[in-house]
């Protein structure tokens, strides 16, 4: 590896640990300010906190791996994810932030579930607690599968030391630093993924001539690489819409929601969140056109298609800009794994220890079983991810798919309509989650492929629980202050903010 590579490289390990540095001498000895900043985030770090927290390394090596393979049909889950964070942010984030705090300050979404629905047996923490365990596992391992990846194609390392670099740096700011750090990264991040996404692509068309030069190279590889419908069946478009369901329940999205720091906020986030967001996703996809025309043009073999935007980071680019490209895909890598770490640390630590081992330990006691969780959940995602069978894509969508039906139909519901029981809850998010696991995992073929291979198991997954939500929850008897004590206390505290903002 070049020197200058190593350099810039050098200097955006550095950064990421002087910003861990500086949240963990900011941060408070309280749960609350360790796990959700003490609801203080500005918007712009909100907002770019969750888009990079959100794509990952799914952003620079899974959409553009995906269309260098199917072309620009690929596209469409996109299109599905730009549709879904926009109505994220118009349905979940206001109410969301506004009764989090009207419920005695709840800061892990298990906790959410708890006090919206008043649910004393602990019963609904712990199953959404479960849930989130078991689908961050995927998730995780997801990130850290991506990052070795990034160290075996680029450094000539191996994937397994690959694997411990990357999970070493996030894990040592994310324990340290914890909510702050891990936001103020991913909005650092967010600012590098923009501008490799901005000037990958635009390098490489002017390299084959502009995007006419581009589509004629593409031309004489399939004249159908540059139509968007090409291959697409109905049950293909409406799969890959579909992934923007999964916005509805990403805890390591939405929980930047819980701690923007007032509802007005919330407004503003959402135009930089969608502006940023639009920005990238086309760069993504332009990344793997683009890459795919210049490979062929060349007669380059990359072998492994996700890895197109590190194969054009380094053979177009001075080093010294290489390195910064390549730290763009370890800043989404690490942005989500950190993410995840903290979520997973934060429900492990507010949802197990303090619940059933110890209801009564001090606010430092927390703080610091949550950042022993956050160094197991660490290992964990390590040790599954040394097997490496699974496309970074695959990985990702199914445990998108795991949130997106167990917990968005009842994020959605529970803030929405005042009928929603606990009764409800539990069976839309069991429902939710056996759906997905059974349509990816069941030994059930139609036309010599699973399930998951015709319809993407979100569709189904969302639609029974939500179904299962809603018909359960008017088959039981819902008691007085679930329907009413909770939405008055946020519907008033909505109005009260909205006078104040004029």
């Amino acid at each position: 590896m070049h020197i200058a590579t190593m350099i810039s490289l050098g200097a955006y390990f550095v950064l990421m640990m002087a910003i861990g540095y500086y949240a963990y001498k900011k941060s408070t000895s309280d749960v609350s300010g360790y796990m959700l900043g003490g609801r203080q985030l500005h918007p712009a770090v909100a907002s770019l906190s969750a888009g990079a927290s959100d794509m990952s390394g799914w952003m620079l090596m899974g959409l553009p791996g995906a269309v260098f393979v199917a072309g620009f049909s690929a596209a469409w889950i996109a299109v599905g994810l730009l549709i879904g964070a926009y109505f994220n942010y118009l349905l979940v984030a206001p109410r969301l932030r506004v009764y989090t705090e009207v419920a005695d300050d709840a800061i892990t979404i298990p906790d959410y579930f708890e006090k919206r629905f008043k649910d004393n047996s602990h019963f609904l923490r712990v199953l959404s607690s479960v849930v989130i365990i078991i689908f961050f596992t995927l998730y995780t391992s997801a990130g850290v599968v991506s990052g070795g990846k990034l160290f075996e194609a680029s450094f000539g390392l191996s994937y397994e030391v690959g694997l411990f670099a990357t999970a070493g740096v996030v894990v040592a700011y994310t324990l340290f630093g914890g909510f702050l750090a891990v936001s103020l990264t991913d909005f650092v991040q967010g600012c590098i993924m923009f501008v490799a996404l901005v000037m990958v692509p635009i390098v490489v068309l002017f390299d084959l001539g502009g995007v006419g030069g581009m589509t004629r190279q593409l031309d004489t590889v399939d004249p159908e690489l540059m139509n968007i419908m090409s291959g697409l069946t109905f049950a293909g478009l409406i799969s890959s819409l579909a992934w923007g369901l999964g916005y509805f329940g990403q805890p390591h999205i939405i929980v930047r929601f819980m701690a923007i720091r007032n509802l007005g906020d919330v407004k503003t986030a959402r135009h930089i969140g969608m502006s940023w967001m639009l920005v990238t996703v086309i760069g993504a996809v332009g990344t793997g056109l683009a890459g795919l025309a210049y490979v062929t043009a060349g007669g380059h073999d990359i072998g492994d298609p996700e890895t197109i935007f590190i194969f054009l980071s380094e053979v177009l680019f001075h080093p010294a800009i290489s390195g910064f490209l390549l730290a763009a895909i370890l800043a989404a890598i690490m942005s989500t794994i950190s993410s995840q770490l903290l979520v997973s640390s934060s429900s492990l630590t507010e949802d197990f220890y303090k619940t059933f081992l110890r209801k009564e330990a001090s606010q430092s006691e927390l703080v610091l079983v949550g950042r022993a969780s956050v160094f197991a959940v660490s290992l964990v995602a390590i040790a599954l991810a040394f097997d490496r069978s699974s496309t970074i894509l695959t990985l990702v969508s199914n445990a998108w798919a795991g949130f997106g039906a167990a917990f968005g139909p009842i994020i959605l519901l529970s803030l929405h309509w005042r009928r929603m029981t606990r009764a409800g809850a539990i069976a839309g998010m069991v429902t939710g989650a056996v759906t997905v696991l059974f349509w990816i995992y069941a030994p059930i073929e139609i036309a010599g492929a699973r399930l998951s291979a015709h319809v993407y198991e979100m569709l189904p997954g969302f639609i029974l629980a939500l179904a299962a939500a809603v018909v359960v929850s008017l088959r039981t008897k819902p008691h007085s202050s679930e329907m009413d004590e909770g939405f008055t206390a946020m519907e008033k505290a909505m109005v009260e903010r909205a006078d104040q903002l004029g």
